[in-house]
């Protein structure tokens, strides 16, 4: 192994166990939050609102809305990890020790990518398990469901780094998650079928990524979607790429980090 690699290597492991540690240290502010909001939904949507509206594809109402939920709180967490992260590395100048370092682009972008990821997927865990308590769930198609919940919690931790190296300030740090994420996630199918809206707002809610993602992983997890899997999926992967290699580049341009 050339020396090269084992410096992107030992950066790689760095970087990621320190992004661990960071999440999983201040559990309490991290970890718990979601737990609560999502156990709050379960019991007002599901339980209460739920009796009310009755089936939908088949499926009560709690069983529909959960792999919504799930999403929701693996875009937000895994979103929220990277852009807090980064930009706190940013601002107090610790980036910049490894951008002048030999440790490649590709490194530091994967590994503060892979610290939202694992940080999506606990919180996701978690809301799992939770839901347990208020429904039955089966999964009916594993590999799609892995496949789509680790594409989606990589493109919003992209996102999120994205976002970072663009905040100049701890307040810019919000502006995407307030006013772009909450409304794509809400008008995301996350509490409805869009096989409910007049035949207008479902041409237009297909406009919004994060449909795509809640009824991928929804087939996932109960095998009914409104929308086409095949198309969602490729959707997500050329998204993924598009944001990486802009990632890259910013990075490698070293735009937003250095004066």
């Amino acid at each position: 192994m050339s020396a090269e690699l084992r410096c992107n290597g030992v950066a790689l492991q760095t970087i990621v166990r320190r992004e661990v540690r960071r999440f999983t240290r201040i559990w309490p502010q991290t970890l718990l939050p979601p737990a609560i909001t999502m156990s709050l939904y379960f019991i007002i949507f599901g339980n209460l609102i739920g009796r009310q509206i009755g089936d939908l594809h088949g499926f009560s109402y709690m069983q529909f809305i959960v792999p919504g939920l799930i999403m929701m709180a693996v875009i937000t967490n895994a979103y929220s990890n990277v852009v807090s992260s980064f930009f706190s590395s940013k601002f107090q100048r610790n980036i910049e020790e490894l951008l002048v370092s030999p440790v490649s682009p590709h490194t530091i972008v994967i590994g503060y990518a892979i610290g939202g990821v694992l940080r999506g997927l606990a919180v996701a865990l978690i809301v799992s398990l939770l839901s347990l308590f208020f429904t039955h769930l089966q999964v009916a198609h594993l590999g799609v469901t892995v496949l789509v919940i680790l594409l989606t919690a990589a493109i919003f931790a992209l996102g999120g780094l994205i976002n970072a190296v663009f905040a100049r300030s701890f307040d810019d740090v919000s502006i995407i998650p307030t006013f772009v994420l909450t409304p794509l996630t809400y008008l995301g199918g996350v509490f409805y079928s869009i096989s409910q809206l007049p035949p207008f707002w479902q041409q237009v809610s297909q406009i919004n990524p994060i449909l795509h993602m809640v009824n991928a992983f929804r087939y996932g997890i109960l095998g009914v979607s409104d929308l086409n899997i095949g198309l969602a999926i490729a959707f997500m992967l050329l998204t993924l790429v598009i944001l990486y290699l802009w990632c890259i580049h910013l990075l490698s341009s070293g735009r937003g980090m250095r004066s």
